[in-house]
């Protein structure tokens, strides 16, 4: 009865053993994929960020496929003899024996694919100007003003942004940085809104104020009129892509291409004095003067020898870390705002998807 009650409990075992894996998985590897992908995204911007600054090439990678797959394999064998009760009287027979055996193997074997940023695709999504509908939507998301027109567009109505070249940096047009200071104090108060629409298949775009602007507001609206030209009684604005308006009811914006935001912001980044002295980086450039002293950097990119201990992210490049602090509110919130517009321009890659065959196991 003892030898039969064992081998009833192996085959339950054995059962169990067959339960799926796949349920009790997926919890797991989806958080800890989606946190290993985000931290490597971050990693990989920063990482080309620096590069740009010391004239290196970028390269983006992208994750196409994460695919995750198990094997449970389970073996369990058993063998003996029942005896008769007796033995002795089975002419000599061996008495009750059992033998049991058992082993088990258990692999994980993801699939990862990726596709680097080349070619046509690489054109296309870095160097063509970003969507102004885009740059719109993420200011009526409320996105401040003052973050989407610095990082995103080259100028207003003809009136520019700093502009980084190869050899210097080209300040930005004194009005400027009034018209985001207005424009910034204008979203605040609500007093501006945005209307997106179609007319024979093209692209609406306006900009309108509300007819009754608060009084401590009007004055911003104003100037932010005079300085674009714009007719002083008019509320309702064309909005378009360009740099000369047709007439004093259309705002253009000359947007920037994602190549051009990464090269303005990597312009910033705080490099060892060391390697300016070796000529292998160019100084960092004074910033900007506005009407009340100088610009404040969007974001704040430091160097050091050693590896920072608190930092939002970091990376190796050339002996030293070059990293965000993770105290440092304002530019981390930049660094992700800039990941985010890199979506507007993502296209969808050439040929088709690879295809990836997993072996199914029993």
């Amino acid at each position: 009865m003892n030898i039969r009650k064992l081998l009833v409990l192996l085959i339950v075992i054995a059962l169990a053993g067959c339960a799926s894996i796949g349920p009790s998985s997926m919890r797991r590897d989806r958080f800890d994929y989606m946190g290993v992908v985000a931290e490597s995204w971050k990693t990989q911007m920063l990482l080309n960020l620096v590069k740009i600054r010391y004239g290196d090439t970028p390269v983006f990678l992208d994750i196409g496929q994460v695919i995750s797959g198990y094997e449970l394999e389970g073996t369990l064998t058993a063998s003996g003899n029942l005896a008769d009760k007796d033995w002795r009287t089975a002419g000599g027979a061996l008495g009750t024996f059992l033998n049991l055996g058992a082993g088990g193997r258990y692999l994980d074997r993801p699939t990862i694919t990726y596709a680097p940023l080349a070619g046509e695709r690489f054109a296309r999504s870095l160097m063509m100007p970003l969507p102004v509908s885009a740059v719109l939507n993420v200011l009526q998301a409320g996105y401040p003003a003052d973050f989407v027109f610095r990082l995103a567009v080259q100028s207003l109505n003809g009136i520019d942004n700093r502009r980084v070249q190869l050899r210097h940096v080209r300040p930005a047009n004194p009005e400027f940085y009034t018209l985001i200071r207005d424009l910034n104090r204008i979203q605040t108060s609500g007093e501006v809104g945005l209307r997106f629409g179609t007319v024979d298949r093209e692209e609406k775009l306006e900009m309108i104020f509300r007819p009754r602007i608060d009084a401590a507001v009007a004055e911003a609206v104003r100037d932010f009129k005079n300085i674009l030209g714009l007719n002083p009684t008019a509320r309702e604005f064309r909005v378009r892509y360009g740099v000369v308006p047709a007439d004093d009811k259309e705002i253009t914006l000359l947007t920037r291409s994602i190549l051009e935001v990464l090269t303005d912001l990597s312009s910033r980044i705080e490099v060892p004095e060391a390697h300016v002295t070796e000529h292998r980086v160019g100084p960092t450039p004074e910033p900007d003067l506005g009407a009340e002293g100088p610009i404040q950097d969007l974001i704040r990119i430091t160097s050091s020898a050693d590896r920072p201990q608190k930092a939002f992210v970091a990376t190796p490049y050339r002996d030293y870390w070059f990293s965000i602090d993770d105290q440092d509110l304002g530019s981390k919130r930049l660094f992700t705002f800039l990941m985010f517009i890199f979506t507007f321009v993502e296209t969808p890659g050439g040929g088709a998807a690879p295809i990836v065959t997993i072996p199914a196991t029993r």
